[in-house]
């Protein structure tokens, strides 16, 4: 991390919704989620304030030696989205203690605030995350772990 990584650094980030985002397409292998309304699915949106997080930060680590993963999510999502408006997330770095970085965020679609929240990251080194990683997927096909 850079000497530069303090609060109060900020960014803005616009997205048209496409299809592709909204609730019918989070879970196509669900059909109930097939009847449900063709708007920006939360699961999304979350995602799209994680990215405006993300860029907030990316110029202050060694990228991409240095990365940041979600580890927590309070966001209301307080209006529906078609697709076709253009959505802005603003985030803004609040806090960083150590590797843990927490943000404001919100989102709004031009007509209506869409979401407003809080957003916590931590930095990672992404050659021992990886290695964490791949040491959980082999034993997690371990068969002698008596799994599922």
């Amino acid at each position: 991390m850079k000497e530069t990584l303090k609060p109060g650094l900020e960014h803005e980030l616009r997205f048209v919704v496409p299809p592709s985002k909204t609730v019918p397409a989070l879970y196509p292998e669900s059909a109930d989620f097939q009847a449900m309304p063709a708007v920006f699915a939360t699961g999304f949106l979350v995602g799209f304030l994680e990215w405006a997080c993300l860029l907030v930060v990316k110029p202050h680590l060694d990228w991409p030696a240095e990365q940041t993963v979600g580890t927590h999510v309070d966001v209301s999502h307080e209006a529906a989205t078609p697709p076709g408006l253009v959505v802005t997330a603003r985030a803004k770095l609040v806090g960083v203690d150590g590797r843990k970085l927490r943000f404001e965020v919100e989102a709004d679609d031009g007509i209506d605030l869409i979401a407003r929240g809080t957003h916590e990251r931590v930095v990672i080194l992404r050659e021992r995350f990886d290695a964490k990683v791949a040491e959980k997927a082999a034993a997690g096909s371990d068969p002698g772990r008596g799994g599922v």
